[in-house]
């Protein structure tokens, strides 16, 4: 899992919880601890996937575009962090004659395909007001 998607996350999070749900990338950075320009990259891919759009000009900024209460954790990861689980790193070699080191790498692929359709639908039980919802109930 990337940080990009709990910048997704927290950024959509902002965004339904303003009463315009409206807000530029420096007002996103300062409340998601990073740097603007961070956050003008997730935005980007956001507003490309259709979750946020763009108003431009002075008091412009990023507005939500999609129904929190509808819009799942797993939409946001597949926009976001789709096959991040599975290390960019491939261990053994296929075509050494060791039956360890020729299929680790394969079995390891299945196993981390797996463990992310079970997070993806883990994730597709939560949306953005219910991670807001779950937010305030710590106040």
């Amino acid at each position: 899992m990337n940080s990009d998607f709990v910048i997704a996350m927290h950024s959509l999070v902002l965004l339904a919880n303003l009463p315009d749900h409206m807000a530029n990338s420096e007002t996103i950075a300062e409340n998601v601890c990073t740097n603007p320009v961070r956050i003008r990259k997730v935005m980007s891919i956001l507003r490309k996937e259709g979750y946020v759009k763009t108003k431009e000009g002075i008091g412009g900024g990023y507005l939500l575009n999609c129904d929190p209460e509808k819009t799942t954790m797993s939409e946001v990861y597949l926009a976001i962090s789709s096959g991040s689980l599975k290390p960019n790193w491939c261990t053994g070699d296929p075509e050494k004659e060791c039956v360890i080191s020729s299929n680790t790498q394969s079995v390891m692929d299945e196993i981390f395909i797996e463990a992310e359709q079970h997070m993806q639908a883990y994730l597709s039980q939560a949306t953005i007001s219910g991670v807001l919802k779950r937010i305030k109930c710590l106040e």
